[in-house]
């Protein structure tokens, strides 16, 4: 499990992450980088009394990278805190995020928080963990991550953002009611701050009729741009007090000319039918939407690739798409499905804003670095 600690971050000298980037970089290659080779990338003396050294003690000790055992060589690995400050400094040189306030959700593929730019406005930042739970298994069975000796979490995590990011972006632009986003790196998104509540904190509905159709009318509205969903559910529907639904978490999104397309895009619909009826005691008299029945009317899935927005090769999106279904196998697996469980467990609420009713001041200020 990856805790967001920023108390270290303001201490840390240029030089530090200097050699933190190094030792990023050089993961690429390596599962444990070796010590002449993060003083090599990061353009630094070597040696035990040289500045790599001093940078190397004080990211261990901070827990931004680890020494492996049992090694041929002397070398360290990026940990998933060393990532996160990556990311954190990329956002704070770019103006986007100044400090970082309460932990709103956490789940097995992200975590995420309330932050704040340097004006004090409230946004949401979104850091992916896809496969930190199951990641071992799914290295070890997998083909399509044996050809990668660096393959991780942070690999996968890194591909999920990137294309929820793009996805965001692309439906944001088209009038779809999603978060508008902010800015992304490596593994972290921020997104707009959304004041409304997970459907599946919600008691009682007043017009569950209306509801209902307004979110089966976003499955459609959304296939006839040319996407589908992939993980419509209770957790990623949110809902303002008005009652207009929002939609949330995009890694999974794929085109409704995908092999999977029909087994996706009826599963999406399961899910809400499935929720309304279990949850919500409502039973739709309609019948419910049909891949078949849709006439495209867009073509997002294409323009998102064409636009550039998804820097991603085919074989990354391939690796993105089976480690979520692995991961989603998994919560199958545990019962999570079925227990109405999936990807963010708020304390409670993931891009909403419940928790912090819009009065929570992000602290652990970044302006320092």
């Amino acid at each position: 499990m990856v805790n967001l600690n920023t108390a270290s971050m303001r201490y840390l000298t240029p030089d530090d992450f200097r050699v933190l980037t190094a030792v990023e970089l050089g993961s690429k290659n390596h599962e444990v980088v070796p010590t002449p080779l993060i003083a090599s990338i990061a353009k630094l003396r070597g040696g035990s009394g040289g500045p790599v050294a001093r940078c190397i003690s004080n990211l261990a000790k901070n827990k931004l990278i680890a020494k492996m055992k049992n090694m041929s060589y002397d070398g360290y690995r990026l940990t998933g805190q060393g990532a996160d400050y990556l990311a954190l400094k990329a956002f704070a040189n770019r103006t986007s995020v100044y400090s970082v306030g309460n932990q709103i959700g956490v789940g097995k593929e992200s975590d995420v928080y309330v932050v704040a730019d340097e004006q004090g406005k409230q946004m949401i930042l979104k850091l992916h963990r896809l496969g930190r739970t199951s990641f071992r298994s799914i290295k070890n069975n997998r083909d399509y991550l044996k050809q990668r000796k660096s393959a991780s979490w942070l690999y996968i995590s890194r591909l999920s953002a990137v294309k929820e990011y793009a996805f965001m972006k692309i439906l944001h632009e088209h009038g779809f009611p999603v978060p508008q986003p902010i800015d992304q790196a490596r593994h972290c998104v921020v997104m707009e701050f959304i004041d409304a509540f997970p459907l599946r904190m919600i008691e009682v509905v007043l017009d569950p009729e209306k509801l209902y159709d307004d979110i089966m009318a976003l499955v459609v509205q959304l296939a006839e741009a040319g996407l589908i969903h992939g993980d419509f559910n209770e957790f990623n529907i949110l809902v303002y007090e008005s009652g207009k639904p929002m939609l949330i978490d995009f890694p999974q999104m794929v085109s409704i000319d995908h092999e999977d397309a029909q087994r996706y895009f009826d599963r999406d619909v399961q899910c809400v039918i499935t929720y309304f009826k279990r949850k919500l005691n409502y039973t739709s008299e309609k019948r419910p939407p049909q891949l078949k029945d849709i006439v495209r009317k867009g073509t997002l899935d294409q323009d998102v690739h064409a636009s550039g927005s998804i820097k991603l090769s085919k074989r990354e999106l391939k690796d993105l798409e089976r480690a979520i279904e692995d991961s989603r196998g998994t919560r199958d697996e545990e019962g999570d499905v079925a227990a109405g469980n999936s990807d963010t467990e708020a304390s409670d609420g993931a891009e909403s804003g419940e928790e912090s009713d819009g009065e929570e001041e992000p602290s652990g200020g970044l302006n320092d670095l």
